[in-house]
């Protein structure tokens, strides 16, 4: 089981025991121990937690794919039936006396019925389709930020270094933020504060960006953005308003404010970039931004800038 897979396992653990501990409005020391016991209970039986979860996905898709061969044996049917009534009346046709009105009347029924059919079936279609993109869609979202998730940031890297052909120098960015002193945060007010945060910063970043869908959780308090077909400096500007929206805005939870800071590692695509390289060069522009002080940006394209 690779890393990615016990993150996500993990992440599950996580949101079940959480979303426990919100519908208790006590705790007593008894109930705290039993969800710690059965989080290890979990945690020790991670591939059936694996399982279970491949299974539910397997489930939706199989559920719509048992729909839409059942609604293909509807309509298979119909046709079956309509194609039967037009023979009989082909074979009409080949006596002496045809009556034709009766012929048009006919004629026209069946053309009504698969009308009627063909629309009933794209109805189902469109039906179906629209369930699936809704599954797709779920299972490339972080559940808790409702940003893409790093299944789909994956994805997304490969599409992009793969794009050798139309390459165009200096137009796509990419910028790893991460949430500045977070285990900190996590200590002092607790792991459900600290998801209060991840959302209040996930909140801002869509909001600030929101003619950019390509926003994902990296993992932990970390968030990657792609800038694409814009330029370096443009990128700046935007990092830079980032910065100080995040600066100056207070969460409040449970009667608290809290102020928090990120820092950004910004990168470009160069032509021979894999996902990895481009990482890797954003991320050590991170630590650079983190050792000059926090809460500032720092680029690094082939041995810093």
């Amino acid at each position: 089981m690779n890393k990615d897979d016990l993150k996500s396992i993990a992440l599950h653990i996580y949101d079940e025991l959480l979303n426990k501990i919100n519908s208790e409005e006590i705790l007593t020391k008894d109930q705290t121990v039993d969800y710690l016991t059965d989080l290890t209970n979990k945690i020790s039986n991670t591939s059936n937690i694996s399982k279970k979860i491949e299974k539910k996905s397997k489930d939706n898709y199989e559920n719509i794919a048992d729909k839409s061969i059942s609604s293909y044996e509807h309509t298979n049917e119909k046709f079956e039936h309509l194609t039967k009534l037009h023979n009989e009346i082909l074979l009409s046709c080949k006596k002496k006396n045809i009556d034709i009105p009766s012929i048009v009347e006919k004629l026209n029924n069946i053309q009504n019925q698969m009308i009627n059919e063909i629309k009933e079936a794209n109805k189902i279609i469109y039906e179906l389709s629209n369930q699936v993109n809704i599954l797709k869609k779920e299972s490339n979202l972080d559940a808790l930020t409702k940003v893409f998730n790093r299944r789909a940031l994956s994805t997304h890297l490969e599409n992009i270094c793969s794009r050798k052909d139309d390459f165009k120098t200096n137009r796509t960015h990419l910028l790893i933020l991460d949430i500045d002193d977070f285990k900190l945060v996590n200590d002092t007010y607790g792991h459900v504060t600290g998801d209060k945060i991840l959302i209040f910063i996930s909140n801002i970043i869509k909001k600030t960006l929101k003619n950019y869908n390509k926003i994902f959780r990296f993992g932990g308090e970390e968030f990657v953005v792609i800038f694409d077909n814009i330029s370096y400096n443009e990128t700046k500007a935007i990092a830079i308003k980032l910065l100080g929206l995040i600066r100056e805005s207070k969460l409040i939870y449970k009667h608290k404010t809290i102020n928090v800071t990120i820092s950004i590692g910004s990168t470009t695509l160069l032509k021979d970039d894999t996902p990895d390289s481009l990482l890797a060069r954003a991320d050590k522009a991170l630590y650079t931004a983190k050792d000059k002080g926090k809460d500032q940006m720092y680029s690094e394209i082939d041995n810093g800038i």
